[in-house]
């Protein structure tokens, strides 16, 4: 750490204001969850309401000497607001209230942290911490005005308060280039799937949806799966095979949460480009939410600052174990599915979402019975290769047929490869081509 702050420990008194101006309130349960997902122990939590915030302590002097006594009977040994304090108003409640004093970014951020697993995903997290750190730097070092003094080293220095800043920016510079070659990496793994016309589908939505839990069930992956907020932080990847599309990629996401720290949109720009360059959204919504629709306003508000708001989107309203529903698909009225309603937990509705995401990446499909000659062995091969034969069977005079159905985009590909044209086929039931019925 670079300057002295006093150590912060588990038993934490929670601040909670409804303020009558400015951004719509936070949610009470869910800040007592985040600190309990990040190791907490809440062991009082304080309300009230303002006109607005105290410029000096964000609370009135008068909360603050309820805080002043809650924290002495308890020896508690952090404060956490439910709200972004400025670095000076952080500064002088540590010094009010002889304590750790953390908002809700700096609760977030500690919550990343611990998450973090992969090396990209720690980078990033100190990337935030940093940026956030930069702002609440103060004179812990006094003593240290200058660094040098004597002859020949005269002059004015260098403050240990510049120095520390100096170490900051001089780490932030080199955790953005480190990153800025994880992006580059990430563009030529996209441009690849892009060349061999493989989509994307992202799933996206609030944190604690069941996004993992979904994941793990369409490709028998072990993401981590936990009830609480912020369970996965790294993204995770995986090929999987959808009737009538063929291979995609499915990618686990992040979980977004209401008013989501800017300097964590920055910092997980890398991770996120990975929903902004899909080709399909899976928005994943907790069907038994109480604030299912304040939580689909606030994924649908980070997808348009990461500029994802206006792609294809699929709604997937999961956990209706718990609602005792059934599951179904919902279509507009155009017949294209909009929102599937399953549950990830019981497996209930898993093949209604398959067919729902063949009917909303709408890939022109072609199917019917094709005649090869002996010499087109390869082609044979390649057909093998798309997995797009469902049946074979060889005549006595030498020649192929196969039963073959796969996206139209992939066949054009082959017969470009092979210097062939579709009208050169010799299709036995004319090989009809079109878009696939939901």
């Amino acid at each position: 750490m670079f300057f002295d702050r006093p150590d912060s420990g588990e038993l934490a008194v929670l601040v909670h204001l409804e303020l009558s101006h400015g951004q719509a309130p936070e949610d009470p349960r869910e800040f007592e969850e985040l600190v309990l997902s990040a190791g907490g122990d809440p062991i009082a939590l304080i309300g009230g309401q303002r006109a607005a915030p105290h410029a000096k302590y964000f609370v009135g002097t008068g909360k603050l000497e309820e805080l002043q006594a809650v924290v002495k009977e308890h020896e508690a040994q952090l404060v956490i607001f439910n709200h972004t304090l400025s670095p000076s108003q952080e500064r002088n409640l540590e010094r009010a209230l002889e304590c750790r004093v953390l908002d809700r970014t700096g609760l977030i951020l500690d919550i990343f942290a611990q998450r973090a697993r992969t090396f990209e995903g720690k980078l990033q997290v100190e990337l935030a911490q940093l940026r956030h750190m930069s702002t609440r730097l103060v004179r812990g070092w006094t003593h240290l005005e200058r660094q040098k003094g004597g002859i020949g080293l005269r002059g004015p220095g260098e403050t240990q308060l510049e120095t520390d800043r100096r170490l900051l920016r001089g780490r932030i510079t080199a955790i953005e280039k480190r990153l800025s070659k994880v992006r580059t990496q990430r563009d030529q793994g996209r441009r690849s799937r892009q060349r061999a016309d493989i989509p994307t589908v992202s799933l996206v939505g609030y944190t604690n949806a069941g996004k993992s839990t979904l994941f793990n069930r369409i490709t028998d992956a072990d993401v981590y799966v936990e009830n609480q907020l912020f369970a996965t932080l790294d993204p995770t990847m995986r090929r999987l095979e959808v009737p009538d599309v063929g291979a995609l990629i499915l990618a686990d996401t992040v979980g977004f949460i209401s008013h989501l720290p800017h300097k964590l949109v920055q910092a997980f720009r890398a991770t996120l480009e990975e929903a902004s360059n899909s080709s399909l959204l899976l928005h994943v919504i907790d069907a038994a939410a109480e604030e299912r629709i304040h939580n689909i306003d606030q994924v649908d508000e980070v997808l348009g600052e990461i500029g994802a708001s206006e792609l294809p989107q699929l709604r997937v309203f999961n956990k209706i174990d718990l609602l005792g529903m059934e599951p179904r698909i919902e279509r507009d009225d155009h017949g294209k599915p909009v929102a599937v309603w399953l549950s990830a937990q019981t497996g209930e509705g898993i093949e209604l979402l398959m067919e729902a995401i063949s009917g909303a990446l709408g890939r022109e499909m072609v199917a019917g019975r094709l005649r090869l000659k002996p010499e087109q062995g390869r082609l044979r091969a390649r057909l093998y290769q798309q997995q797009a034969v469902a049946e074979e069977a060889n005549r006595d005079d030498g020649t192929t047929e196969l039963q073959v159905r796969m996206p139209k985009a992939d066949l054009m590909r082959i017969l470009s490869a092979e210097d062939l044209t579709y009208d050169q086929l010799d299709w036995i039931d004319s090989g009809r081509s079109g878009r696939i019925a939901c």
